[in-house]
């Protein structure tokens, strides 16, 4: 069994898994790192038509989904969660959490992604319409999760993002271990910034040299360089970010 499970409740199943069935993800997906179950929120329905929504109480535009729907299928979700070892440096009591992908959810970062790809693995709910039935979420105890403050056209496509920078982080998906500890919100170094200029062959490209300290062979200015750099850009580009890093540094 993989040591890491995702389960996804979506009524487009075709879409995954996607994008993360190609490169380092796939691979790791077809070598059993991690899993992915698929299921259809439609096959939750109770009538003829499959319908999975209906319309708000209260008026307004647009659908909302049904909760006994959604909560059926959470259940059956559940249920594929059967109880099995936890993996090294795990917790006893780790559980795996329900997501909600949702605008008005606790803001993905970095830090999440981590504590999730610790974890034994989650279950995504990706909703359509306008929404989920509020009293279902309640029920279930689920966490909403937003990708950035921007609207989609549903739950899929953050679902995509969400489990791409997770199963990215499990032990053996990546090539260089310590790559994602030099990228922007890495761990080592440069925690909290974003990332420094990258370059490569040729040295010089349409009249523009790489940085002489790049080419020096000197490790220890090659880190100044790539520190400064990198406390430039998140000064410049995120001033949210260069606040919580300097008040981190105090």
């Amino acid at each position: 069994m993989a040591a890491w499970r995702s389960v996804v409740l979506t009524i487009f199943p075709e879409m995954f898994p996607g994008p993360l069935g190609q490169s380092l993800a796939g691979k790791a997906l077809e070598s059993g790192i991690w899993s992915l179950d698929v299921l259809d929120i439609r096959d939750f329905a109770r009538d003829k038509h499959r319908s999975v929504d209906d319309a708000p109480f209260g008026g307004g535009a647009g659908m909302v989904m049904r909760p006994d729907v959604v909560d059926a299928a959470l259940a059956a979700a559940a249920q594929t969660w059967a109880p099995q070892e936890k993996t090294e440096g795990q917790a006893a009591d780790q559980k795996a959490p329900v997501i909600y992908l949702s605008p008005r959810g606790r803001l993905l970062t970095q830090d999440l992604v981590r504590d999730l790809a610790a974890g034994p693995g989650f279950t995504l709910l990706c909703g359509r319409y306008e929404g989920v039935d509020e009293r279902v979420l309640e029920a279930r105890d689920v966490l909403e999760v937003s990708v950035g403050d921007y609207i989609l056209s549903g739950g899929e496509p953050a679902a995509l993002v969400l489990m791409d920078a997770v199963v990215r982080l499990l032990p053996g998906v990546m090539g260089n271990v310590t790559s994602p500890d030099e990228e922007s919100f890495g761990s080592e170094g440069f925690e909290g910034l974003l990332e420094y200029p990258l370059y490569t062959r040729p040295a010089e490209w349409q009249g523009r040299k790489v940085p002489e300290v790049l080419t020096s062979g000197h490790h220890e200015k090659v880190r100044q360089w790539r520190q400064a750099r990198a406390e430039e850009i998140t000064r410049t580009r995120r001033p949210d970010l260069w606040a919580r890093y300097t008040k981190g540094q105090r």
